[in-house]
């Protein structure tokens, strides 16, 4: 029998999430019937729109929301042999079992690059920038493009493929090194929204002629005064609103309506699944770019003492992540008791902005 070992959630999250509201429990899987298929995760994903969604999607005790790249070990079902790929939304799981029903299969993936990038430029945040840029955006050779969080899963890809688009590129991020990571996978601009002296100055230095596309992955205060530096008929793509995620009380603002009335700005909020029947088509389009080396491709890095999900958690809500995107676990091998800290995880590549680790022996 497999014995699954997840991440529950033990508290719903009050502010900034906590390594205490979460819950490491083990439970010995079921027979598989007729139809059913076991999977082994391979991958897994963190990232930002877990905060908010656990709210709404998750009761207390529930496996931790997010995606997989899982691998068939047993199967009952002649779609799913033993060895084929799929993605998932099954959580912060070791196995699982499924009756088949709403994966995606990874049936023809190319050797050259990891299986990984099915959760990142060729999976849901590759799909939300193609979106919103070409259909909310609608990006046009000579635009433009400001984007915040830009050094970001999502945010990253955006700036990438506006390139390929022919647009200006300007990116905000939270350090020195993003910024750096910014210019190195081709933004024309980019600065540390930290450390300016004035957010409307950088804004204006950047791009002194204003902006035709904004694309909001941060809301508030940031929003506030990028809508005033947008051109006439500037188009805003609404993605996320990060910088109120871990917020007890709700902000207060910011108010919109004098920029997008006298510029006449067209504004909308977005979510990928909108468009799931062009999800084969776009993922198709990406993964070409990618092979085409259009993807970025970085150095590889060491990470060690990486302190399992849950703590690889605690940056990215709090904006305080060093790594130049989102964290990827890799682990093939079972995920150790909670009080196993001493566990060492080795980045064993960085490719189109998004990290993957693997259990250090």
């Amino acid at each position: 029998m497999v014995r699954a070992k997840s991440w529950t959630l033990r508290k719903h999250f009050e502010g900034f999430p906590k390594t205490s509201d979460f819950e490491l429990k083990e439970v010995e899987l079921p027979k598989l019937k007729d139809g059913d298929v076991l999977f082994e995760s391979v991958f897994l994903s963190v990232d930002p729109y877990m905060r908010p969604y656990s709210r709404t999607m998750m009761k207390e005790g529930d496996i931790m929301i997010g995606s997989q790249v899982a691998r068939v070990m047993e199967s009952k079902n002649p779609t799913y042999p033993v060895g084929t790929y799929v993605v998932a939304n099954s959580g912060w799981t070791t196995h699982f079992i499924s009756d088949g029903k709403d994966l995606q299969l990874l049936p023809s993936w190319p050797e050259k690059i990891p299986r990984s990038l099915a959760l990142g430029t060729v999976g849901m945040p590759g799909l939300t920038a193609y979106f919103g840029l070409f259909e909310i955006c609608k990006i046009r050779a000579g635009d433009t493009v400001l984007v915040n969080a830009a050094a970001g899963a999502v945010g990253s890809v955006v700036g990438q493929l506006a390139k390929i688009g022919g647009c200006k590129v300007v990116g905000s991020a939270g350090s020195d090194k993003k910024v750096a990571y910014l210019k190195q996978i081709g933004f024309d601009e980019a600065f540390n929204y930290k450390t300016v002296g004035s957010l409307e100055e950088a804004l204006r230095k950047a791009s002194p002629d204003g902006y035709n596309c904004y694309f909001d992955n941060v809301g508030g205060e940031f929003s506030s005064i990028a809508l005033h530096q947008m051109k006439k008929f500037g188009r805003i793509a609404v993605c996320g609103a990060i910088s109120g995620y871990n917020d007890t009380v709700p902000q207060k603002g910011p108010y919109i309506q004098g920029p997008v009335l006298w510029n006449q700005l067209y504004m909308e909020g977005f979510i990928y699944s909108r468009w799931n029947d062009r999800r084969e088509e776009v993922l198709k389009i990406l993964l070409r770019w990618v092979l085409e080396v259009r993807g970025v491709t970085v150095p590889q890095t060491t990470v060690r003492e990486l302190m399992l999900l849950p703590f690889s958690q605690m940056p990215v809500y709090a904006n305080k992540s060093q790594v130049c995107s989102h964290t990827l676990l890799f682990h093939t091998q079972p995920v150790p008791l909670a009080g196993d800290m001493g566990v060492g995880w080795v980045c064993v590549s960085i490719k189109a902005c998004r990290i993957q680790y693997r259990r250090e022996e």
